[in-house]
This record gives structure tokens, sequence and C-alpha cells, in this order.
């Protein structure tokens, strides 16, 4: 294989039936993986597809349109976008509304089965089917050939969903869309990426008719502009075949030339610009142009790209190590060079500060961009980059047996987006071992200069919340006077190796049963620690590791409400023996990591590793049990974060509603209520340590192991780690008094305020519900009206009346505090709507209340849950919810495995009686967000 994919060879990898389809890869040398199927139809339109089992019994299909919102006419911004939304309104042969019915009588749910998305460059609609039936294959590929080559564009549909768009755009219109739209007019002006947004204007959405929006499609939906991508658990044969029978005939003239999205003035330099919003926190971007590199994929190009790769790295670890210093310069910062599509690129040093320090951040960020072009990397930054790089490839391999259909259709999408040829795993690893002999200081630092754009007299943008007293001109003025400082050679940091790879005489294992319910294997150790495992042969290479300790948000009192806020940030005070940053350094090369955080009941730990690092993986978390660091450097950097937070807290409606609606429904419970300032302020890893350590080294530890093991060897790592650890409690506390929870009893109407756009408010309505410990029939119940009354708001708020872009319907039913469940109802929507909206809420709750569901609206509900549960076995991380607590919560194997049955038991009237029981009007909490009064008014 090594030999197949070296350079210099006189014929082309490519197969000629693949060049047909794609002549783009006429120059590569690469081996194209022809495990995906190719092809074009007569008409001109391309495909792709791959047969994969992994998870089985399932597909994902994709209809990609090469056309996005750059190609738009001047008074059709927007229109790219709106296209996408009238897929889903009516077609030749299928009518209004009646395309999302249809997939959820099937069982796809909108949002996270069927759903579609709009760029500057692209248009990309997506099925992702729970069965591999052919019937189901035939129904989505008929959808879109619909959406292909049939819309309608009905003007009286367009004007209701003119509603929608225009209340996505009001969603979507915060301090970030304002910011990134200024961005990209500082950077590209006059570039149709800067006027084309995909969202649009206000205008020429408002202006929109079916005459308009036909028009466009018809100049873009053409078959030579469009390609399908399946990949699934069907034959190759079957999904080529399918394709054919569908768009044969599908006729249309041949595509037109591609936009431009710039342009991109290489000579633009010595500007600069501020941007300023109270949520935003203090930023500066130092950018200049260059043209784009027009290099063919091909064996050559990959390994330039692999060189400049690791020169970025490395200039980003140094800039890492630097935030994670005490007292750092800058809270972070990053160089990196972007392609602008295929007409440009732009070299970036991104720079965030704390309020006020932006010069000293950026004379420090870029003495670090000059120290590197000037001195160059060393042999150890390269080979901790290596062997990153290494590893990632070699668990390519391993893993290639089970890889998703996600990583398949990315695959799929790359080549036709990008001309990247698809490689299998085996030539990947055959690549990178044939090119890293050659990556060293000199080979790295030539491939970065190479590609780097220098940032001589670059274009510089600040954001903040406030402007330099000297303004653009005092921003310059840093840069340049920093640009005229003496650079020295940083010290070359030595790696160490990791301290902790014997903890002593391993733990004995004093219990070890299988339950035969679904084979979970429970096993205890001397010292109290738990252990349930479950091998899978999912996910190929692929091991799932998560620890529960008792404690979590249990610790946090009525008298101590913050006492366990800090603990996802435990990590950045490294380990007694190593900091955050010679961890980094000490684990390169290996797939082992930790994600930390306090959850209701627990503290957990967990990460993905694979069945070689296992045994690290559990060494480093028996270290951060046995030893955490506690180290002050990460307290900087938390209290920074938590300004940021505060700074945005009624930057929108929803980050309004968000900051205050612990307290209301709590009837301000400080442990569900957002705590001042200045409690923040008082926090450290002093007072965290004080505050879980007990919990932390003494509590019930339940280890859960999920994956592609050998059980007997998974025991045997446990055994040698965290079976060493001292004595623990055997069981979980029961923290009676820390589980009350109530709703509050004051149900009177609330207004709240934010500080967004003055056109977007906010309205919830929220009821008390229940647990989901004890009654499954009536959760599942509450779970299903959850469902339907989406599906019947969806209708009336959305398609009806055009008023807000997604309405929100949750029904929480807490596992953790009895007898304590929301139901939720929630639109964001227009400030002049909101006594429609809320009439059209409770009008749509009294009709379920007064007059049951629809069988039809009982199966586009229940049938996506019936899916979800179906599949929730298919993958490693559908097992950890049921593996995770599978000795000390064994009643929930139990609900799972009854869900269905009582799932399928429901009927229209039982969903009725819920609504009856909890969903009365005169007992809902309602809250509105309206923009803040002005201080005269």
């Amino acid at each position: 294989m090594r030999s197949a994919i070296l350079a210099g060879q006189a014929e082309h990898t490519v197969p000629a039936d693949v060049l047909a389809s794609f002549p783009e890869l006429a120059d590569s040398d690469l081996p194209f993986d022809t495990d995906y199927r190719v092809g074009m139809l007569g008409n001109g339109l391309r495909y792709i597809v791959r047969s994969n089992a992994t998870p089985p019994e399932r597909a994902s299909v994709r209809l990609w349109v090469d056309f996005g919102s750059a190609a738009e006419g001047e008074d059709e911004r927007g229109y790219a976008h709106f296209i996408e939304h009238m897929a889903f309104n009516g077609s030749t042969n299928i009518p209004e509304g009646e395309m999302i019915r249809l997939l959820e009588r099937e069982g796809l749910a909108f949002g996270a089965d069927t759903n579609a998305s709009t760029g500057f460059d692209t248009t990309l609609y997506k099925l992702d089917l729970p069965r591999n039936d052919l019937e189901l294959l035939d129904t989505a590929l008929m959808l879109m050939r619909e959406t292909a080559g049939n819309l309608i564009f009905d003007d009286e549909a367009v004007e209701r969903e003119k509603g929608v768009i225009l209340s996505e755009r009001r969603v979507r219109d915060t301090y970030q869309l304002q910011s990134t739209v200024d961005n990209l007019s500082f950077l590209y002006p006059g570039s149709a990426v800067s006027n084309r947004m995909p969202i649009g204007l206000t205008e020429t959405l408002q202006a929109a008719d079916g005459d308009a929006l036909r028009a466009l499609y018809q100049r873009h939906y053409r078959p030579e502009n469009m390609a399908l991508v399946i990949v699934g658990d069907f034959a190759a044969d079957v999904m080529e075949a399918a394709i054919q029978e569908w768009f044969d005939d599908f006729e249309g003239p041949p595509r037109l030339d591609p936009p431009t999205f710039g342009p991109v003035d290489t000579a633009l330099s010595g500007q600069s610009r501020i941007f300023l919003d109270p949520a935003l926190s203090e930023r500066v971007d130092v950018s200049r142009h260059g043209d784009w590199l027009d290099e063919p994929d091909t064996f050559a190009s990959r390994r330039d790209s692999l060189m400049r790769q690791i020169g970025y790295a490395i200039v980003s670890r140094r800039l890492q190590r630097i935030s994670r210093q005490e007292d750092p310069p800058f809270r972070g910062a990053r160089l990196g060079t972007s392609e602008f599509f295929r007409e440009g690129r732009t070299t970036t040093l991104s720079v965030q500060a704390a309020d006020g320090q932006w010069s000293q951040a950026l004379a420090a960020a870029q003495q670090e961009y000059r120290r590197a072009l000037e001195f160059g990397f060393t042999q150890g930054e390269i080979d901790e980059q290596l062997a990153n790089a290494r590893t990632a490839f070699e668990n390519s391999v391993d893993g290639a047996a089970t890889r998703s259909n996600a990583a398949f259709v990315s695959t799929a999408l790359g080549l036709l987006r990008n001309d990247r040829v698809p490689i299998t795993p085996e030539a990947g690893l055959a690549f990178f071992e044939a090119v890293a002999p050659d990556l060293n200081p000199v080979s790295v630092m030539a491939a970065l200069a190479a590609h780097l754009v220098p940032l001589n007299d670059p274009l510089i943008r600040f954001v903040g919340r406030t402007a330099p007293d000297g303004g653009e001109t005092e921003i310059r003025s840093a840069w340049e006077t920093s640009q005229t400082s003496r650079i020295i050679a940083g010290d070359i940091v030595e790696a160490a190796p990791f301290a902790y790879t014997d903890f002593g005489a391993p733990g004995e294992v004093v219990a070890d049963v299988v339950d035969e319910r679904l084979g979970i294997r429970e096993v205890r150790f001397a010292n109290g620690a738990m252990l349930n495992l479950k091998r899978t042969d999912l996910d190929e290479d692929s091991v799932a590791v998560l620890i529960n300790i008792d404690g979590g948000d249990m610790l946090d009192t009525r008298d101590n409400p913050l006492a366990t806020a800090m603990f996802s940030n435990l990590l950045s005070g490294g380990l007694g023996a190593h900091t955050l940053d010679e961890l980094q350094t000490a684990l390169a090369g290996r797939r082992a990591a930790l994600r930390m955080g306090s959850a209701a009941e627990t503290f957990f730990v967990s990460n993905v590793t694979t069945p070689d690092d296992l045994e690290l993986q559990l060494q480093l978390m028996t270290a951060a049990i046995a030893d955490p660091g506690f180290r002050p450097t990460g307290e900087e950097q938390y209290q920074r974060g938590i300004d940021n937070y505060f700074a945005r807290l009624s930057a929108t409606p929803s980050s309004s509603l968000g900051a205050q609606i612990g307290a209301i429904e709590s009837d301000n419970d400080p442990r569900f209520s957002l705590s001042p300032r200045e409690a923040f302020a008082e926090l450290s890893f002093a007072k965290l340590r004080e505050d879980m350590i007990e919990r932390w080294r003494n509590g019930a530890m339940e280890i859960a192991i999920v994956g592609d093991i050998d059980e007997d060897q998974a025991i045997d790592l446990v055994a040698a780690t965290l079976g060493t650890l001292p004595d623990r409690e055997s069981e979980f506390r029961p923290y009676e008094e820390e589980r009350v929870r109530s709703f509050t009893a004051d149900r009177s109407a609330r207004t709240l305020y934010h500080d967004g756009e003055a056109d977007q408010a906010l309205l919830t309505m929220r009821w008390p519900t229940r647990d989901d410990r004890g009654d499954l029939i009536e959760s599942t119940r509450l779970s299903l009206l959850g469902r339907i009354v989406r599906l019947q708001l969806t209708d009336t708020l959305r398609e009806e009346l055009g008023q807000t872009y997604s309405p929100s319907v949750q029904s929480s039913q807490s596992a953790v505090y009895p007898g304590y469940g929301v139901f939720r109802v929630t639109a964001q929507i227009e400030t002049g709507d909101i006594a429609e909206t809320r009439s059209a809420i409770l009008a749509t709750l009294a009709s379920i209340r007064d007059d049951g569901v629809t069988d039809d609206m009982l199966v586009r509900a229940r049938r996506p849950m019936m899916e979800s549960y179906d599949n929730a076995l298919d993958t490693n991380g559908g097992w950890m919810g049921l593996v995770d607590r599978a000795q000390t919560q064994s009643d929930r194997i139990d609900r799972f495995m009854r869900m269905a049955e009582a799932l399928e038991g429901l009927n229209a009237e039982d969903v009725r009686q819920t609504a009856l029981q909890y969903l009365d009007p005169d007992t809902r909490l309602e809250i509105t967000v309206i923009p803040r009064p002005a201080p005269d008014q």
C-alpha cells in the first residue's frame, strides 16, 4: 500500500469511471476508495452511494445543490434559503404541508431526521432513515425528486412561509450575527459574501412572491448542478438503481457558471475597525489576504498540507501554553489561514483578552507569532504533533470497519465541494508513514511560510464592550510598536513522562455477575468500587468510559449554592505531578483525556478511548481522583468567563429568560437561582476543594465501560487502577433534604426585559407535572403529549400564522427530584404578536383538552418516538445510558424494556386525559420577555 500511494506514478490511480463523473480529479495520484460507488445520469446529475451497516438497518440520504446565497441577485437576497423552506411546502405530487407529515408517519422526526441548510455556496437537504426497508428508501427518493424539480411556489404558501422566515431572521439577529456581518464587510468589502448572508434582508424577504422564487429555483436547480448521496444498510446496486429510477426523467438546461464570492483584495492593508456591543468580550483579529493556492488533491499537496498543519498546530500550542500561565496576558489566541472559497486565502492572528487588556494581549500574541517565524520550531514540538497525527491515522484504520453513515456522508460531500479524493484509512496511514520522516523543523517551517500570508501592515479589527481610548489609531499603534520590539528565542519545553502508572497491589474482586436482562456484567471490588461492562461490536476500536462519584449538584445547598460551580474547571489545575500543559504533552499521541463535570446526583469523569489506550485512560482517571492538582492557574480564566457570561445575560430574550427562570420557578431557592456576580468572585479552587474533596475521595463510585473490550482484561485494568483506591462508601447517599424541589405556587404573569433588538420577544407558558421515578405509563403519556403539542403548535404558529420559526415544547419529568416535572411551551416572536400568539397557544391546548387528537396526529407523534426507542442500542452512547448506573439504578433498565409496550398502548383518549390533568390554562405560569423600555418610558 505504501508504494502504491507514493508520488510520481505515471498512471492515474483514480478509475476512469470515476473521472467520467468527476473530471476535476484527473490530476490526482491518490488511490480512490472504490467502495464509494459514483456515477452520472444522462442528464448530468451525479451520485455517490456507499453500503454501510453501522448503525445497522439505517441510512442517510442527501440532496446536494451547488447553489447558495452568493448566487442571488441584489433583489433576491435570502431567496436561496427561502427556496429551501418551500421544499417542505408543496410540490407537483405532494400537497402543501404533507411532506413533513408523511415522513413523521414513517418515523422521521422533523429537525432530528428531516432537515435542510443553506450556505453561501451550497444547499443541502437531509433525510436520515430509521429503517432500511426499500419502501422507505423509495419514499425518500421520491421526496428528493420533488425537491429537485417539482416545487410549485404557490403564492399563498409563500406568504405563509414568509412569516416563518422573517421570524427565523428575527431570532438570529443577535450580536453574534451582527458582528459576523461587520467582519465580512471589513475583510471583504464589496464581496458577494459580505452582502449575501443566507438569511437575507427583511425588505427583500417581504417582497418575495412565487414568481421570483420560481425563477431563481429554475435557474439553479438543474441536474448538472446537483448530486445525490446515499449511505446506509442497502446494497450499492439497490441504491444506484433507485436513483436511476427516480431521477432519470429529471430534465434541465446545463449548469450556469459558478458565482463570484469575492472579490478578495490581496492589496487591502493598513485599515482598522472597531465593533462594539455590550455582550462581546474583547478580541483583536489581525489579518492579511493572499492568492488562492490552486492545489489539486495529490500526494504532494497533502504532504504540504500536513506539514503546514503541523506548523500551525505548534504555534497554537505555544499560544495555548501562554494562556494557561498564572495571570496570562490573554484568554486565548490562535493563528490560522483559511481559504476564501476558491478565490483567496486569509491569515488571521486572533487574540481574546480580558476587558481593558487588549493591548498587552495583542503584544504577547504578536511576539509569539514573530518568535515562531524568526527562530522556528524544535524537533520536540514536531514530535508531539506527529504523535497526535499518527494516532489519528492509526485509529482510523483500527475503526475502519464500523465507520458511521455520517463519516461517509462527510467524505462524499468533501468530494463534491472540494474535489477531495476519498481514500481508505489504510491508504491514509500509508501516506502518513511515507511523509512523516520528511517532517523536521526546516521542512515544517518552509511549508508554513509558503502558506501563511505575512501580517505586514495588516487589517486589524477590535470587538468588545468599550472602545480603546485612542480608537482605531491606538489599536494600530499598539501593533506597530510591538512589531519593533526585540524577540528572543523561547525556552525549550521538555516533555516529562506520565507519572501515574503504578498504584500498588490490584484491588480484589468480591462480586462478579451478569444481569441477564441486557447482558451487562456487574463487578464489585473490595474497596467498594462498582464496575459495569458491556462489550459491543458497534464501534470498532472504540471504548467509552464513564465514572460516577457520589455528590455532584447534591452538594449545592441553600446555604452554599455554588459549592460545585467550579468543578468543570478542575482539570485546569492539573494533577499533583503535572500541570495541565505538561499533561497534554505527556499524553501526546495517546487517546486519553478527561471530561469532568457535576451532574444532578454525581460528579462524572468520562472519555472515549481505544482498547490499546484503555489502561492509560484508567490510570489518568485514577490520578484525577487520587491526586487532583487544584492549582490556581485556572481561576483567572474561570472568572473572566463568568464576566462574559454576566455581560450577556440580557443580550437576547432567551438569555434573559434563562438567567431568571430558575428563581421564578423555585420561589428564589438559591440552588436553582442565579447567584450574584459577587458570589462567583469569591470562588476559588481552595474553596472547591473544601466543598467537594470528602465526596470525591470517599463517595460511592460506579464505573461503566462500553465498547470494543475484552471484559476480563478490562476488569484487570480497573483492579490495577481504580480498584486500588482507598475504601469508599458502597452506596450512593439518599440526600433526602436536597431532593426537595417545588414549582412555585405563585402563577401570576411575569414580564422580563432584554437588551436585544426591539422587534424580539418571547412568550413561555409552564405547568408543574410529575417525576419520572414511578408510574411509567403516566410519564410516557406526558412525553407523548409533549410531542403532540409541538406538532399542533407547529401547524398553528408556524404554518398557519407564520409567527415563530421554531415553537419549543418540552415535557421534562425529573428522575432526581421526587414529584417534580415541568411542561414548557415557548415561542420566540415579534413584539407585536404576543397577544395573538398567546391566544393561539391556548386555543391549541383547549382543542386537545376538549376534542382530543386525531389518529393521524397520534401516529405522527408516536412513530418517531418508537423508532428512536428501537434504535437506542445501535450506538455505544445508547448503551452507556443504561450501563452507567446498572447496579445502583437497576430500575432504569426495567423502564427501558417496558417503554415500547407502554408507548404502543397509549391512545388518543389517554392524551386528552393527560392534557386535562396537567395543562389547565388557569394554573399556568406565563412569562413574557420584551425589549427593555427606554429610561424615560
